[in-house]
């Protein structure tokens, strides 16, 4: 950890490899996936016309960045989920489609615990077989 309690790893220890995973895994995972979040966010969870969706933005940008300098570890697609519902409830609280809001919640409740299990999966494999 550094002294704004973010962590820090030194890029040079890992290996090559798995820098190259990680970058075709979230290359992938977004090539899959990437399309049903920006439709669910830009026309499912509420409508935004120009003015909600620039507040919505720069709602999301704040609270991104304050989280930041707080060293809180923050989802960019948590706040900017939160900023667009936010700025739908703003205008009408009917406005906002809750159902699609609580998906998304329990979603990201068991993102956590999914990705521990399958790091775990993996590190012990690693171990396994390397």
């Amino acid at each position: 950890m550094n002294s704004a309690g973010a962590a820090t790893t030194d890029v040079e220890t890992l290996p090559s490899w798995v820098i190259y995973s990680c970058y075709f895994a979230i290359a992938w995972g977004t090539y899959l996936g990437g399309w049903r979040i920006v439709k669910t966010m830009g026309t499912k969870l509420t409508k935004l016309n120009t003015v909600s969706g620039s507040c919505a933005s720069m709602g999301g940008a704040i609270s991104l960045g304050l989280a930041t300098l707080g060293g809180i570890p923050v989802s960019t697609t948590h706040t900017i989920a939160g900023a667009i519902a936010g700025s739908g409830a703003a205008h009408n609280v009917k406005r906002v489609r809750w159902d699609i809001a609580s998906n998304l919640a329990v979603a990201w409740v068991l993102t956590i615990p999914a990705s521990a299990l399958i790091a775990a999966v993996f590190w012990w494999l690693g171990n396994k077989l390397l």
